[in-house]
């Protein structure tokens, strides 16, 4: 038998410069290895744009428990959706509901911002978030290679 979950009880709130140094830590779970400065940097970046958005999950102790960033993707060929850019939760908070909370959030903040879909793109080697996300109605569209050039 599965144990039971733990609710999470807590709020989600949008990411304030307090929390840059925690995003960074965490950052570092989901092997993007950051440090405050740098994400100091890129949350004034999203910060300027109506169309971003970066969510944390506090515990009711204070300690950010995980994040959650969004943004509207736009393309000529498709129309404009939301797409998760990161997602985490501390390994100490996982199955405790997290994940799921800050799933949510970003999938209101979607909606608000007028996307009628939500999309993610998650690294092969990441069975059990694959998993999570199947479990919260994310389907699988495709397999692809990922290009990039230094500049």
């Amino acid at each position: 038998m599965k144990p039971a979950r733990i609710a999470f009880a807590g709020n989600i709130r949008a990411a304030k410069p307090t929390d840059h140094a925690r995003i960074a830590e965490l950052a570092g779970q989901l092997s993007y290895p950051s440090t405050l400065e740098e994400i100091a940097d890129r949350l004034q970046g999203l910060r300027r744009t109506a169309e971003a958005a970066v969510f944390v999950a506090e515990m009711e102790t204070s300690e950010i428990a995980g994040w959650i960033a969004v943004f509207v993707y736009r393309t000529v060929e498709a129309d404009a959706r939301a797409e998760v850019s990161g997602l985490v939760v501390d390994e100490r908070f996982r199955s405790q509901r997290v994940g799921e909370h800050l799933l949510a959030r970003a999938e209101a903040w979607a909606r608000e911002n007028g996307c009628q879909a939500i999309g993610l793109r998650s690294n092969v080697i990441r069975d059990r978030a694959h998993a999570f996300y199947e479990r919260h109605g994310y389907a699988h569209i495709k397999t692809q290679k990922a290009f990039r050039k230094r500049l």
